[in-house]
């Protein structure tokens, strides 16, 4: 399922179209080779910064704990100030974060750093989202939510392959120093070419009040069945890509540190590769978008259950096994977008996208900080690298969030389709469909 099916039809995308998108997922691109550089940086911060696991945990959690707690907020400010000044503030934004965590060498200089990185962050995706529903037909935006994803994921591609060389040749001040130039000018790039497009801008019928507006966008069953499943969907992916996923191949897989490298590589590429797909999924049966969710849901179980399982560090081609299925998960996640789109009104749609998009991220900081906190209690005092007992017993715990997230979206589903009755829609049953397909 679910959720109300988009409308059809739309006249063609005006020219302008193509350069107005080409602005905001250039600065969307950008914001997740931010966003992601760490991931490729853990060991380095480690020894720079003289953090333990918890602390390392601590710094992702910091920049992932704005990035959800601003979401909404970032939501309203788009309903009323539109995406243009939202997406070039976030964007020079993020660029002062970076250059301050390239020149840091104390702890609280890069929270602080992790904190504008987050504050920034936070406006970008949500925005560019709202420009594909202005400027672009409706029966075209599934799947372009997912080619922004697609360009957004290989963002951190540039974390993977470029980033990881400068840092590793160059050193820490430019390898981050670099990435806030490339920052700035994808402000310039933003405040120059992003505009509001004409099949929608910003209107003057959202509530005057934050908490009215906030309540009327989340109140759908349909947007929380969004929530829950961006909830469920990313955080696996997420807790590998951000922050774990090289320090638990280097020193638990016993990886070098390029084959950590191409894990991760292949990690991005599978979203990318999956993304497209699951638009066109998403366009083409949308009285069944959870069924893509629940189906990663089950896959992602599938996976962790067999790295984990055994005590013993696995072939590299599980561990690839391993990341492609997990990374497919981060479009998935897009269907809760989709949802949120479906069942909002336009002029409450970037609160609603922005409540949505509080929950992957809301499982991912508890799924980041409780394995810190596990490698932690698990290993010896004062460790800096952690057996493979201990990220077994870490990783273990991601079996919570996977459980609730399950949970809430069975349960929303439910009253999703309860509302669609009264509205005339019904789902049928996969045996009616099978049937009258094969008749």
């Amino acid at each position: 399922m679910t959720g109300a099916p988009p409308p059809a039809g739309g006249a063609r995308a005006p020219v302008g179209a193509a350069l107005v998108y080409a602005a905001a997922v250039t600065a969307y691109f950008v914001g997740v080779t931010h966003r992601s550089a760490l991931g490729v940086a853990g060991v380095e911060a480690i020894d720079r910064f003289s953090l333990s696991a918890t602390g390392l945990a601590a710094f992702s959690v910091v920049q992932l704990t704005v990035y959800a707690g601003l979401q909404i907020p970032a939501g309203r400010l788009l309903d009323r100030f539109g995406a243009r000044a939202l997406i070039t503030v976030g964007s020079f934004v993020m660029a002062v974060g970076q250059m301050v965590l390239a020149v840091a060498h104390d702890v609280p200089t890069a929270l602080v750093a992790r904190v504008l990185l987050g504050a920034g962050d936070a406006a970008i995706f949500i925005s560019a989202i709202r420009l594909v529903a202005q400027w672009f037909p409706p029966r075209r935006v599934p799947v372009l939510v997912q080619v922004t994803g697609l360009i957004g994921q290989s963002g951190q591609l540039a974390s993977a392959i470029p980033v990881a060389l400068v840092l590793h040749r160059y050193g820490w001040t430019a390898a981050f120093g670099s990435l806030a130039v490339v920052g700035l000018a994808a402000t310039v790039f933003a405040f120059a070419c992003v505009r509001p497009g004409p099949l929608g801008g910003r209107t003057e019928e959202a509530p005057a009040r934050f908490r009215q507006a906030v309540r009327a966008s989340a109140e759908p069953a349909g947007t929380r069945l969004g929530w829950w499943s961006h909830f469920v969907t990313p955080f696996s992916a997420n807790v590998i890509g951000l922050l774990w996923g090289v320090p638990f191949f280097v020193t638990a897989q016993h990886r070098s540190k390029a084959e950590a490298s191409t894990l991760l590589l292949a990690l991005t590429l599978t979203a990318m590769v999956t993304g497209p797909l699951v638009g066109r999924f998403t366009a083409r049966h949308p009285l069944r978008r959870s069924w893509s969710v629940l189906a990663s849901c089950v896959a992602t179980l599938v996976a962790w259950i067999a790295l984990l399982v055994p005590s013993t560090p696995r072939p590299i081609w599980q561990l690839l096994v391993f990341v492609v299925v997990v990374g497919a998960g981060g479009p998935v996640s897009l269907v809760g977008m989709d949802f949120a789109r479906s069942w909002s009104p336009p002029h409450l749609q970037g609160t609603a996208t922005g409540f949505v998009n509080t929950g992957g991220f809301t499982s991912t900081i508890g799924a980041v900080l409780a394995i810190g906190l596990v490698l932690q209690l698990a290993s010896p005092a004062g460790a800096t690298s952690y057996s493979l007992d201990a990220y077994r017993l870490a990783f273990s715990v991601l079996l919570v969030p996977w459980v609730l997230g399950v949970a809430g979206v069975l349960r929303n589903r439910r009253r999703t389709r309860a509302d669609l009755l009264t509205v005339g829609v019904t789902v049928p049953p996969l045996r009616d469909v099978w049937r009258r397909r094969s008749s």
